[in-house]
């Protein structure tokens, strides 16, 4: 693959916006090089290609950078339009797509909060999520299609898929139970259904990994001495 055309990622194993991206790469069937960042010590090349938030993941394509998870998704999408869409062609379901997708990004940092707090704050952020999943279980549109894309991933899939599978190991460091089968069964339904994707997966990072890491923040930002 000649530069012009090279596709390449950087990202960090253990950030479920970085999996978006891997996903979508994988269903397209796209070459690409994976560079894991260690965001203690950024690379140049990192801070070269995107100079304003200086964070993952960033595509590079071509030598031409794009930043943010959604945004990468998109133009991913759009760049080999040829397999696996992952956005609709109808202008509403587009829409819709695009909605879910910026109410989980908005949504995430209740999740980081809950992990990285104790007392009062972690409480509010534990009601938030319950909150959450409520809605994506009533609102979302769940049950009536096997994905948020139709019989195929889509971009709100990509979304949500990591932020359900990474909440399930935050809750087992933390302790408590969130989201749980009976209390949001189609969600549930759907996550289990997600898991099944081969792309998905085969390029998933090993739970006990994720698990060693979140325990290792919890530890690190709920004993911090003020």
């Amino acid at each position: 693959m000649g530069e012009e055309s090279s596709v390449k990622l950087f990202g960090v194993w253990s950030s479920p916006f970085t999996y978006r991206v891997i996903w979508a790469l994988e269903l397209k069937g796209i070459e690409y090089e994976f560079n894991n960042e260690d965001l203690r010590n950024k690379s140049e090349m990192l801070l070269k290609y995107n100079p304003v938030h200086k964070k993952t993941p960033v595509l590079v394509h071509g030598g031409k950078p794009i930043s943010e998870s959604s945004i990468i998704v998109e133009y991913i999408d759009e760049m080999w339009p040829e397999s696996c869409p992952l956005l609709p062609k109808d202008p509403y379901e587009k829409a819709v797509a695009r909605f879910w997708t910026k109410f989980i990004d908005d949504k995430c940092i209740s999740i980081e909060t809950w992990l990285l707090t104790t007392g009062e704050k972690q409480e509010k952020a534990q009601d938030e999520i319950s909150e959450m999943l409520k809605t994506i279980e009533e609102q979302s549109g769940l049950g009536e299609k096997k994905f948020y894309g139709g019989d195929t991933v889509g971009l709100a899939d990509l979304a949500i898929a990591p932020m359900a599978y990474w909440l399930e190991a935050i809750e087992e460091v933390v302790g408590v139970k969130i989201f749980e089968a009976h209390k949001f069964p189609k969600f549930h339904e759907w996550t289990e259904s997600i898991k099944q994707v081969l792309v998905i997966k085969e390029n998933l990072t090993k739970y006990t990994d994720l698990l060693d890491y979140i325990k290792g923040l919890r530890v690190k930002y709920t004993t911090a001495s003020w």
